[in-house]
């Protein structure tokens, strides 16, 4: 079997030096962390969406289960936990997924520790991750589409994510193909290699430690002059995971590989954790629905960013792609003219 699995990979390996690269080859199926707490509703749909995606069959599943707060919060937490259990039973049943493993954590220890544990957690075992949260939808396309960039860019150690999401509006991105090279990570949806995160990953404790060796205009540059604030996650106690990537993948000047079309819905952004909406006072520009057909990949052996997709997204990362309705643009004006001060 080892001899099989070592010949496999040689011929892959040859393939892609070849650049020949067919949308339904992959070297190997990568595992699935799904990060959950305490949205039933949510988490179903999550669930349905992977479910239903091309290579659902041939991929392994973990779950990893967040506990609650307090009585309130377990109520809910047991809710989602019971779907589990349900979908776990289909699993087995049916052989919608090549496996599905539960890891319920019997006390809160919060979405960062519950994101960073599991995925070492997911490393011990597996060389590359495809990590959700609960709240993201996915195209049936999906899973193709991260296993096959996976396996083009492996050996390409600049390409340090991969994005299920692009910010961008597809109506004004003029660009002939299908995916696009950016500093900036997207977290929803999104993949990995071990060797990248291993390697680069910190989930810094203070903004200090977290700004070392960074100059006035690294923050600048990171921050796409000052359009897109996130340095100012540092300031949570505890840092987000995602700004510690951010911050990993620019420092050691990777690159994501992203869609023009976004495969992936974010469902929750009005009840998440660090973001809530509410769609009297504001939309969110990002809110598109998942293609519908496969998304073409090719390999680039010198992947750079792209100059107009960085203005591009300049643009459309102000305020975090919130655009407010005249309600909420007196309510903002309001806010920060004078309730601010």
């Amino acid at each position: 079997m080892q001899i099989l699995i070592a010949y496999t990979k040689l011929i892959g390996c040859w393939l892609v030096e070849q650049k020949v690269h067919f949308s339904f080859f992959t070297l190997m199926t990568s595992p699935v962390a799904l990060f959950v707490y305490n949205r039933a509703d949510n988490t179903q749909k999550t669930l349905s969406a992977l479910l239903a995606n091309t290579l659902a069959k041939d991929t392994d599943l973990y779950v990893f289960s967040d506990g609650g707060k307090d009585t309130k919060s377990w109520q809910q937490v047991n809710e989602v936990r019971a779907l589990l259990h349900q979908v776990k039973d289909e699993v087995e049943r049916t052989g919608v997924l090549r496996s599905m493993t539960l890891i319920l954590r019997p006390e809160n220890i919060y979405l960062e520790r519950n994101i960073t544990e599991g995925i070492a957690q997911v490393f011990q075992q597996h060389d590359r991750i495809i990590v959700l949260e609960d709240d993201i939808v996915t195209s049936p396309y999906y899973l193709q589409y991260m296993n096959q960039a996976f396996d083009l860019y492996q050996d390409i150690s600049t390409v340090m994510h991969v994005a299920g999401f692009t910010n961008l509006d597809l109506l004004t991105l003029s660009t002939e193909t299908s995916f696009y090279f950016t500093p900036h990570m997207s977290g929803w949806g999104w993949g990995t290699w071990r060797d990248r995160w291993q390697q680069h990953f910190v989930h810094y404790k203070t903004r200090q430690e977290a700004l070392e060796g960074m100059t006035p205009e690294d923050q600048l540059a990171i921050q796409y002059g000052g359009v897109f604030p996130c340095l100012k996650s540092l300031d949570k106690q505890p840092i987000p995971w995602d700004i510690c990537w951010e911050l990993a993948i620019y420092k050691a000047h990777g690159l994501c590989l992203t869609p023009v079309h976004t495969l992936v819905r974010n469902i929750g952004l009005k009840n998440g954790t660090h973001f809530r909406a509410s769609s009297l006072l504001q939309h969110y520009e990002y809110d598109r629905p998942p293609l519908t057909t496969p998304l073409p990949l090719t390999r680039i052996e010198h992947p750079q960013k792209n100059p107009h997709i960085e203005a591009l997204f300049a643009k459309a990362i102000t305020d975090w792609g919130i655009r407010y309705t005249t309600i909420g643009k007196i309510i903002r004006w309001i806010y920060k003219r004078i309730l601010k001060k």
